[in-house]
Parts: C-alpha cells; sequence; structure tokens
C-alpha cells in the first residue's frame, strides 16, 4: 500500500481514488504516475503473493485487489474520473436524473444519431468512420473542456454540465462501434 492510501486507510473513510495511487484530484491525470501506481500496489496485494496465507490475509488481499481495480477503472475513463471528482467536491452529476440538455446539442445529437441509422441502412462503413473520427474530436475537445472547468476554474457545477454532455457522446459513439457488426 502507498504511503497515502496508510495514512487514509487508518482514518474511517475509503480513500478516495486518487489518494489510493498518491494522485491530485485533477480531471487532467498523470496517465504514467497512475499506472507506476497502481502496478506497485498490485505487486503488493495481488491475491497471488497470499496464495499461502491464512483466509483472513487471502480475504483482505481479495478485497485491496478489487478496490484497487475499481478505482484504476475509474480513474481511466473520463466521465467516471470527473463524476468522481465532482462527488468528492459535493456536486452530484445527476446522470440519472437530470438530462436537461441545451436544445442546440439535443439537435447535434438527433443529426448524428439520424446519420448513423442512414450509414446503417446504407451499409456504408466509410459514413461510420467519418462519424467516429467526428465523435472522437467532439469528445476530446469536450475533454479539454472539462479540465478547464474543472483543475483550473473549479466550476464544478458547470463541469457537471459538460460531463453529462460527454456521456451522451460516449453512447453514442459505443452505438456507431455497434454499428460496424451490421454493416458487416
Amino acid at each position: 500500500m502507498n504511503a497515502g492510501a496508510a495514512r487514509a486507510s487508518t482514518s474511517s473513510r475509503l480513500p478516495s481514488h486518487f489518494e489510493l495511487f498518491g494522485l491530485a484530484p485533477a480531471f487532467a491525470l498523470d496517465r504514467v504516475a497512475l499506472e507506476r501506481s497502481y502496478r506497485d500496489i498490485q505487486s503488493r496485494v495481488h491475491p497471488d503473493r497470499f496464495a499461502s496465507a491464512g483466509d483472513a490475509e487471502r480475504r483482505a488481499s481479495l478485497q485491496w485487489t478489487t478496490r484497487v481495480n475499481e478505482a484504476y477503472r475509474v480513474l481511466t475513463d473520463p466521465v467516471q474520473r470527473a463524476k468522481h471528482i465532482l462527488e468528492l467536491r459535493g456536486v452530484d452529476v445527476a446522470f440519472e436524473t437530470n438530462t436537461q440538455m441545451p436544445t442546440d446539442f439535443l439537435m447535434q445529437q438527433l443529426e448524428l444519431r439520424e446519420e448513423l441509422e442512414g450509414a446503417v441502412r446504407k451499409k456504408d462503413a466509410a459514413a461510420l468512420d467519418g462519424l467516429r473520427s467526428g465523435l472522437s474530436e467532439s469528445r476530446a475537445l469536450l475533454e479539454n473542456q472539462i479540465a478547464e472547468a474543472i483543475d483550473a476554474r473549479k466550476d464544478y457545477a458547470g463541469a457537471a454540465d459538460l460531463v453529462r454532455k460527454l456521456m451522451f457522446l460516449g453512447r453514442l459513439h459505443e452505438e456507431v462501434g455497434a454499428a460496424y457488426e451490421e454493416v458487416e
């Protein structure tokens, strides 16, 4: 366990995912530091190291491994990472209950979905490629805006709106990926 996780584990609350890996809570993530810390922790808590240990130690190892894997999964996913940061700041992203979006964004979503349906209907892989590329660019732009809102301006409410947009684009990106199977 790293020093940050050791300190946090002595308190009554679990460490944040960032604390677990010894990282500052920021949307713009140092992926190299995350990978290094993840591997270091895994090398110390992985169940294989405790194969001949007692039941309690094996259970604790499994619990730590599960916690570390979940934290890593959250921090490597931009939507989940932003959601975690906002929760740490007391902001509920409200994915399930707040689906309000600006009208222009919703219109853009409708147009993109129509493009997707047209590409599938025509079995046009090139159109799917273009759609996927455009979505990737839009997602990268939104991720930059989220980093600016969270890390620089500390505008957590504004970031929540951007995260909901990123979530919408992520779903559409997944649908485009699934559409390739229908086109082939």
